[in-house]
């Protein structure tokens, strides 16, 4: 097993960068991201550093567990690897991208954990959607990339709320609850700097600069949402945000029928549930209370979205 440590799970923290980065370039170091667990192996020193610092809250899994994806983030393994500066990620030693410049190594790491998630975890109804929760009860924020739910998201789960996940709604056929995959939160471009000032003691990894998507920083999530990985939530709430530079905020019903089609439609893998997915997002819609939001004041926002649910604790 694991093993524990003062009444806890060993985190990948607890290990130090040295044996880290042994364990990375050997067997591996296998991390609980929510209901997976993630087997890393990398012969890049960089990556045992950033785990050091970025994943340090995450707990290990057991010894004897069975890894759900074994991925690597390593230099192309052949004569390549002399000649251009470059690493491939390999899932199940198969790459299935093309390669990245070394310094985007770990973007691109967090990248193909995310692809993992999304090709291959059909037994839950997979929402693009950020997800945080207050009292059991969760709210969700189906957008597509660009609309602002990164950047509320990270604002939210550092004002009270806790991270379910930036990038998937994970609703669980049997009962439709939500399951937490609390991971990194990927900021990119002018977000990185608003958060940095809007909650100082944000813990943000370093700038990786000409990525595929612009100028990238991850956002370490608050250690009681990693360590409360376990815990379902109920959907109460579904947002649909769009940040509008100098807008005045607005938030408004939207009908119930508007609501079931952006969230079907901002699904990995609503067509391949089909009826599953069908009668879950049916659910979903009739008991949560849905909301369009525009914003370009994070204070605002957080403070809105505040008050609804205390409204409805009310």
């Amino acid at each position: 097993m694991a093993g524990s440590r003062l009444g806890r799970p060993i985190r990948v923290a607890d290990l130090g960068v040295g044996t880290l980065a042994n364990r990375l370039a050997g067997e591996g170091l296998q991390i609980r991201l929510g209901p997976f667990n993630i087997r890393v192996q990398s012969d890049l020193g960089s990556i045992a550093k950033l785990a050091d610092s970025l994943y340090g809250p995450y707990p290990l899994a057991a010894a004897d567990a069975i890894a759900d994806f074994h991925v690597e983030i390593s230099r192309p393994k052949n004569l390549r690897r002399w000649l251009r500066p470059q690493c491939h990620f390999y899932l199940d030693g198969r790459s299935p991208f093309a390669p990245y410049p070394v310094e985007h190594a770990f973007p691109a790491l967090e990248w193909g954990i995310n692809w993992c998630v999304a090709t291959r975890a059909h037994h839950l109804l997979m929402l693009h959607a950020a997800v945080v929760e207050r009292g059991g009860l969760a709210m969700l924020f189906p957008a597509w990339p660009g609309h602002g739910k990164s950047t509320l998201c990270a604002a939210l789960i550092h004002s009270g709320w806790r991270l379910l996940s930036d990038e998937f709604g994970l609703v669980r056929p049997c009962d439709g609850m939500l399951l937490p995959i609390p991971r990194l939160i990927p900021l990119k471009n002018e977000s990185i700097a608003v958060i940095g000032r809007f909650r100082p003691e944000a813990v943000i990894g370093p700038c990786f600069f000409g990525t595929r998507k612009g100028t990238v920083a991850h956002v370490r999530p608050p250690t009681e949402s990693v360590s409360r990985s376990q815990e379902p939530a109920r959907p109460r709430w579904l947002i649909f945000p769009r940040w509008v530079a100098d807008a005045p905020l607005s938030l408004s019903p939207i009908s119930k029928s508007d609501a079931f089609l952006m969230v079907a439609s901002n699904s990995f893998n609503y067509e391949v549930l089909d009826e599953t997915a069908f009668r879950l997002v049916s659910e979903m819609v009739g008991r949560c209370a849905c909301r369009s939001l525009v914003y370009s004041d994070l204070d605002e926002a957080v403070s809105a979205l505040d008050a609804l649910a205390r409204f409805d604790d009310e």
